[in-house]
């Protein structure tokens, strides 16, 4: 029923981060899926020295070998690697993974700003390329993960006029949290429970630009739909077309909500059986030619 664009699995144990965070294994997400009806996922390699147990490349690969009917690869490539310059050329990495089987990147989530020269650098080649990027995003420099933006977005937004042929998924608490508007600076980056009383930026940048795509994973995605369900059903359907469903699994008991909310929404007749398909599994199938 389900494709999942947003999925983390190692092949071995790792230590978990924080003495929290455990990640699953191939097998345990397996089963997850077994039972929440998702067919396949998309798994992103964690790389960064940011955070977690860094991930190579390659064990994704070797996990979607082991389990190619349940697991499509993406790569991940840090902008700072090799000579941690804005004229890096990363076309030997990049077409190596394309050739490998490849569909996109991510989870992208250096803690640099996403105005970087760097970060600009291989977002040009991985427009050519014609790889979409899932990122994820924060608020701050340090202490985090993620590129940084300001309040409104405005730093996506340049980026998003600048390459208008890469697609981009947005993804994370500091994208989602701006689903409307916020009461409070502090809220920004966090999870709001109030309704959307008025449009925030993402609703605006999806309107302007149709490289920008919706990554629903998370407790960021699902908050940011069931704050407000009367404004997440209108918001489901006018940007039916350009948003997925996602997990963000990362832990074997980890809950998942977002399968049943849209899955009532569908039963109770006020997100229609076009909309709810494409955004479970059409509109990853159509982007990535599945």
């Amino acid at each position: 029923m389900f494709i999942d664009v947003h999925a983390h699995a190692y092949l071995f144990d790792c230590p978990p981060q924080d003495g929290v965070t455990q990640f699953a294994t191939a097998e345990e997400v397996v089963r997850r899926y077994d039972e929440l009806g998702i067919d396949r996922g998309i798994l992103l390699p964690l790389i960064g020295p940011e955070v977690y147990a860094p991930q190579s490349n390659q064990e994704v690969l070797e996990i979607c070998r082991r389990w190619p009917e349940r697991f499509i690869p993406f790569c991940n490539i840090d902008p700072r690697g090799i000579e941690n310059s804005e004229s890096t050329d990363f076309s030997v990495w990049i077409d190596w993974y394309k050739a490998r089987g490849c569909r996109g990147v991510g989870e992208f989530m250096p803690n640099m700003d996403f105005c970087d020269p760097r970060v600009w650098n291989i977002f040009r080649q991985f427009e050519k390329a014609g790889l979409p990027v899932i990122f994820d995003d924060t608020v701050r420099v340090g202490r985090s993960y993620g590129l940084v933006d300001d309040p409104g977005l405005p730093q996506l937004e340049e980026t998003l006029r600048t390459f208008p042929g890469l697609v981009l998924f947005g993804h994370g608490p500091a994208f989602w949290s701006e689903i409307g508007v916020l009461e409070t600076p502090a809220d920004r980056g966090g999870y709001p429970r109030y309704p959307v009383r008025a449009e925030g930026a993402v609703p605006k940048l999806f309107r302007r630009y149709p490289n920008l795509w919706g990554d629903l994973s998370a407790f960021s995605g699902f908050n940011a739909l069931a704050r407000d369900v009367d404004y997440a059903v209108k918001f489901l359907d006018e940007f039916q077309d350009r948003l997925c469903f996602g997990t963000d699994i990362c832990r074997a008991d980890q809950e998942l909500p977002l399968a049943g909310f849209l899955l009532d929404l569908r039963k109770t007749g006020r997100l229609s059986e076009s909309a709810f398909r494409k955004i479970a599994r059409e509109n990853i199938e159509r982007l990535l030619k599945l």
